[in-house]
């Protein structure tokens, strides 16, 4: 019996999304950075529900900028001191 392309792809993605989060809570950042990531994460997993393909080309790009040391700008950091 041939399997569904459409479920292997979920199954794919569902297992990097899995690791996704373990590296996302494994990452030695500011709490506010890990909450923007996190988030990130669960918008990309509810876009799973509807659109598989572009949940994983998001999911892509996400893990490309974690690896390459690029994460969203910490909510909770005063800006506001003028250090960098």
């Amino acid at each position: 019996m041939e399997r569904d392309p459409q479920l292997e792809l979920y199954e794919a993605v569902a297992a990097r999304l899995k690791a996704a989060h373990s590296k996302v809570r494994t990452l030695q950042v500011p709490e506010g950075v890990r909450m923007a990531l996190s988030r990130k994460l669960l918008v990309i997993t509810a876009a799973a529900k509807h659109d598989l393909a572009d949940a994983a080309r998001r999911l892509d790009r996400l893990m490309g900028d974690l690896d390459a040391g690029r994460f969203p700008e910490d909510p909770d950091r005063d800006v506001s001191d003028g250090s960098p």
